[in-house]
């Protein structure tokens, strides 16, 4: 009986695995002036300056409803992709911002789509982070048709502000070639973590939406979609609007599964898996999408009858009053450098846990205890531990329900990480490295090629919370998508069905 053939995912992730055999002849040297520019700029269009309101004062606002309602905007998207540091690079300047990005090549650019309000008309706003300002390019009123692409999603029916999020390919692949679209959505995932918890400290609530007809959405934003496509939308609901108070809709819906497709050079990989990942209207204007199958439990994966079992329950991370700790720790957050090989404690570690994977316990201090993901079902975590005092070296299995790790090799892996993360020294010195895996095939089999999409955007979701908690705590962090990729599996002893998305490494900066 003939072998089956994989699916596009599959083909796309073997296709961009890096090999210790093969690295060294896939890389090419980079044509520096050709290196892209992170920003966007329109010819036409009216400008709405954001700055005012986070440069003044709180109590500037304190009688003025409008100049509040501008302040809680302004503040959600500066924190969530505003520009925090400029850094001299090469005899020019290197602009980072609230949310990381791999090679600081700022794939995603954010799109706000107002139904029209006193204060926003309605239209199109593109948010140019260079001037921290709103640009509207665009003034019909286009909500009926974002509803529509979005195939009437609950959480637009009454709100009045949308998000958008798009992706400039070129940006990424420049440097990284077709993998760079793991690189894409692993940055976007930052991003709506930074969203996220932005919108908390701002009374608002994003809803998640990743299931829409694509090219609507691209149309919609008069993008061109040889070089950029959208990757996420978010209803915005206003919490100080009961009526746009609404509850959770579903955020992710399945795509096909493409098996049939021809042969695809190098450097057209990328783009052809986005579009054959894209979900299209059927002939009868209906959509054609297989029906998800649904996760019959929430219990951990992986219960492994050899393992000692090591709980993790703690209190809480203090965010502060009103959440004020936690907008400065991501105005504040950078990418670690150098670790300096010194032990994290084992409370430390707890904290970094309770706050990535345990939201119901911040309840108390106004966070959102039920986040939007597309499917963390599907995503499994494992821990390295080179340096943790009081927990034995080795690698372990996070058991999010339960609240527990469970050893499942017993080694130090310092020389092995090194070696695993591309020579990176970071790999080496870091007291621990997590890694953020799932099931490819078997999550293909609920969500189409599409959830490739989906689980490395909330791969990166969970990393920017570890990152902000890391922060809070003085540790550094730093994210890592370049590693050997099935050597990982073999080296820690992860399960080799499980596919490696995303590396975050912790430990005390150097």
């Amino acid at each position: 009986m003939p072998e089956l053939r994989l699916s596009i995912a599959q083909h796309y992730h073997e296709r961009t695995k890096y090999d210790p055999e093969t690295i060294a002849s896939k890389g090419k040297a980079l044509d520096w002036s050709k290196q892209p520019v992170p920003f966007k700029e329109y010819k036409i269009g009216s400008s709405v300056d954001l700055k005012p309101f986070i440069q003044q004062a709180p109590e500037t606002f304190a009688d003025d409803a409008e100049g509040q309602w501008w302040r809680r905007l302004s503040r959600l998207l500066f924190c969530s992709y505003g520009l925090t540091a400029k850094m001299p690079s090469m005899g020019s300047a290197v602009y980072l911002r609230a949310a990381p990005s791999a090679g600081g090549l700022y794939p995603a650019e954010v799109y706000l789509v107002s139904r029209g309000t006193p204060l926003l008309p309605p239209g199109l706003y593109n948010y140019q982070s260079r001037t921290h300002s709103l640009l509207h390019f665009w003034e019909s009123d286009v909500w009926t048709n974002l509803q529509d692409a979005c195939l009437w999603h609950s959480s637009l029916e009454n709100t009045q502000i949308a998000l958008v999020i798009t992706a400039v390919f070129y940006r990424s692949s420049w440097r990284y070639e077709d993998r760079a679209y793991r690189w894409i959505f692993l940055d976007t995932g930052h991003l709506l973590g930074n969203i996220e918890l932005a919108s908390a400290i701002n009374d608002y609530r994003p809803h998640l939406i990743g299931g829409y007809v694509d090219q609507a959405i691209d149309d919609l934003l008069y993008i061109d979609t040889e070089k950029e496509s959208a990757i996420a939308v978010l209803a915005l609901a206003d919490l100080l609007d009961i009526k746009q108070n609404l509850p959770i809709g579903r955020t992710a819906l399945p795509s096909a599964t493409e098996t049939e497709y021809p042969y695809i050079p190098d450097g057209q990989l990328l783009y052809y898996f986005h579009r054959v990942t894209q979900i299209h209207p059927g002939t009868t204007g209906n959509l054609n999408l297989p029906e998800i199958k649904q996760q019959k439990s929430l219990e951990d994966k992986y219960n492994f009858p050899f393992c000692q079992k090591i709980p993790t329950a703690t209190t809480p991370i203090d965010w502060g009053t009103n959440l004020e700790k936690l907008e400065v720790t991501i105005l504040k957050r950078r990418s670690t450098r150098a670790y300096s090989g010194e032990n994290l404690t084992f409370d430390e570690l707890k904290y970094l846990l309770d706050f990535t994977y345990q939201p119901q316990n911040y309840l108390d201090q106004s966070l959102d205890i039920h986040p939007d993901y597309f499917d963390l079902n599907l995503i499994q975590t494992f821990i390295a531990v080179s340096g943790v005092d009081g927990l034995e070296s080795g690698c372990y299995y996070y058991a999010p329900q339960a609240q527990e790790l469970r050893q499942i090799r017993f080694k130090n892996f310092r020389r092995e990480l090194h070696y695993l993360c591309l020579g990176q020294e970071l790999g080496r010195d870091a007291s621990m490295v997590i890694f953020h895996t799932a099931d490819l095939k078997a999550a293909i089999s609920q969500y189409g090629d599409r959830v490739y999409r989906y689980l490395h955007m909330d791969a990166g979701h969970l990393g920017q919370r570890l990152n902000l908690a890391a922060i809070r705590l003085h540790l550094g962090v730093s994210g890592i998508a370049g590693f050997f990729d099935d050597q990982v599996n073999e080296v820690l002893g992860i399960p080799t069905d499980e596919a490696v998305l995303y590396i975050t490494t912790v430990g005390r900066p150097r």
